[in-house]
C-alpha cells in the first residue's frame, strides 16, 4: 500500500497537515510494508524540509498512491480518479456549497471517507480538531474580552509559534475580582477550553454556588445540559429523553446570563434543542454578559448574538441587541462577539500534531490492517464504483443523481 499526504488546495489556504513528519516516520516504522509520500507545499506551517529531515519522500505526482489523506475539501480539479480519500468534505449535512464536490467524487469513482463520520460502534466520533478549537477559542475569548473593555491586549494566536508561546501571553490578562465566566460543552471543544482556564488558574465553582455567591476573585463554572435545560412540565431533566426528543424542554440559561461576564460556548447543539438565549433575552434589563466567544458557531442558532461567523483576520465584532445585527467591535451598547469557525487553523502545528496522533493510532491501522468493525465503511459516503454507499443514499438528489 502506498499512502499520500496531499497539499491543501482550498482557498483561503489551510496550514494544517493530517500527519506531522514524526508521525509519518512512525507509520513507516510501524508498518514497514507501507510506502508514504508527501506532496510538496509552500502553504503548510510545517515545511517540506522538515519532512525531508525525517526521511519522508516528497513527490508532486501522487497518482500511484492507493490512499490519500488531506484536511479540508479538495478542489475538484485536483481530485485523482479511482482513489480513496480522507478529508473533511462538509457534504453529509447537504451543505449546498459542496454538492458539486460530492458529484465529482462519484464521477471520478472516488471512495470519500469523511473524518467527521468515523465513529466507534457506540456512535462516538474517533477523530477531530475539536480540542484545539476549544484551546484557541478560549484564548480568543480572553483576547476579545480585553479588547472589548480596553483593559489589556493579546496578540493573535496565529502569530504565535506554538501553543506554549500563545499561553505565555495569557499572563497579560487582568480581570476584575467580580468576573464570572460560564463555559458550556463537555466534549472535545469544552474540554479543550477547560485546559486554558485551568492553565490560567481560574477557580472553578459549582453552578449553584456560581449563581448565589460572590467570590472576590475571577471564577468559572462548567455547565452541563441539565444545568441550563429543564422539562417544561415539572422542571426535571432526563438525559436520554432530552437527547431523543427535546421538544418538551426549555432553556434556563438566562439565570446564568444575569450572573456572567464572559460566556464561552463550546457545546454541541442538536437541531430541535432549545436555544440557550434568544435575541429578546439579550434585551433583558438584567442581562450581564459583555462578551460571547461562540466556539460552536451555529449561525442564527442557539446563541442569538452569533449572527455571522467571523474570520481569523477579523475575529471580533459587536452585536447590537436593539438592532439585532452585527456592528463594529466596541460599538457603544454592543456585546463583543468572537465566532471564528476555523479556530484550529490558528495553531496549525499543535492542532496537526494532536489530530495526527489519533489518526496514527486509531485510523491508519484500519486502513492498513483491516476494518473488522466496518468503521471505514460507515464513514464512506461514496464507493470506488462511482456510487453512493448505502447509508448515504439520502444524498442522491443533493449529488444530482435523480432524474437521470
Amino acid at each position: 500500500m502506498r499512502i499520500g499526504i496531499i497539499r491543501e488546495g482550498k482557498t483561503p489556504p489551510d496550514q494544517r497537515v493530517p500527519l506531522t513528519p514524526k508521525q509519518c516516520a512512525a507509520v513507516l516504522e510501524r508498518f514497514p510494508y507501507v510506502e508514504l509520500v508527501v506532496q510538496p507545499s509552500d502553504v503548510r506551517r510545517i515545511t517540506d524540509d522538515e519532512y525531508r529531515a525525517a526521511g519522508i519522500e516528497l513527490a508532486e505526482d501522487l497518482s500511484d498512491c492507493d490512499v490519500l489523506f488531506g484536511v479540508k475539501e479538495v478542489p475538484i480539479d485536483q481530485l485523482i480518479p479511482d482513489k480513496t480519500y480522507f478529508f473533511f468534505s462538509h457534504t453529509y449535512k447537504l451543505q449546498p456549497y459542496n454538492a458539486k464536490l460530492l458529484r465529482a467524487c462519484l464521477d471520478k469513482r472516488i471512495r470519500l471517507i469523511d473524518y467527521e463520520l468515523l465513529k466507534r460502534p457506540g456512535g462516538r466520533r474517533i477523530i477531530g480538531f475539536g480540542r484545539y478549537a476549544g484551546v484557541v477559542g478560549t484564548y480568543n475569548a480572553f483576547r476579545t474580552y480585553g479588547g472589548h473593555h480596553g483593559t489589556y491586549d493579546l496578540p493573535r494566536a496565529i502569530d504565535c509559534a506554538d501553543r506554549k508561546e500563545m499561553e505565555a501571553h495569557l499572563s497579560k490578562v487582568t480581570l476584575a475580582p467580580t468576573t464570572k465566566i460560564a463555559l458550556t460543552g463537555h466534549g472535545r471543544v469544552g474540554n479543550g477550553a477547560r485546559e486554558i482556564l485551568e492553565a490560567m488558574r481560574i477557580r472553578e465553582v459549582h453552578p449553584v454556588d456560581y449563581l448565589r455567591e460572590d467570590f472576590g476573585e475571577p471564577v468559572f463554572t462548567h455547565l452541563d445540559l441539565e444545568d441550563y435545560n429543564r422539562r417544561k412540565g415539572d422542571g426535571g431533566f432526563d438525559f436520554e429523553e432530552f437527547c431523543a426528543d427535546p421538544i418538551d424542554y426549555e432553556s434556563t440559561f438566562m439565570a446564568f446570563a444575569r450572573a456572567t461576564d464572559l460566556f464561552i460556548a463550546g457545546h454541541f447543539w442538536a437541531e430541535g434543542s432549545p436555544f440557550l438565549f434568544t435575541r429578546e433575552d439579550v434585551r433583558d434589563e438584567d442581562w450581564r454578559i459583555s462578551v460571547v466567544a461562540d466556539i460552536s458557531c451555529d449561525i442564527d442558532g442557539p446563541v442569538a448574538s452569533t449572527v455571522e461567523p467571523s474570520t481569523i483576520a477579523d475575529p471580533m465584532y459587536g452585536y447590537d441587541p436593539v438592532g439585532e445585527c452585527r456592528v463594529p467591535f466596541r460599538t457603544a451598547g454592543s456585546i463583543g462577539v468572537m465566532a471564528v469557525d476555523n479556530l484550529p487553523c490558528e495553531l496549525p502545528r499543535d492542532a496537526s500534531a494532536d489530530f495526527g496522533s489519533t489518526l496514527l493510532e486509531q485510523v491508519i491501522p484500519l486502513v492498513v490492517e483491516g476494518d473488522a468493525q466496518g468503521i471505514l465503511d460507515g464513514a464512506s459516503e461514496t464507493t470506488l464504483t462511482g456510487e453512493l454507499n448505502a447509508p448515504f443514499a439520502y444524498l442522491s438528489e443533493y449529488a444530482g443523481l435523480t432524474g437521470q
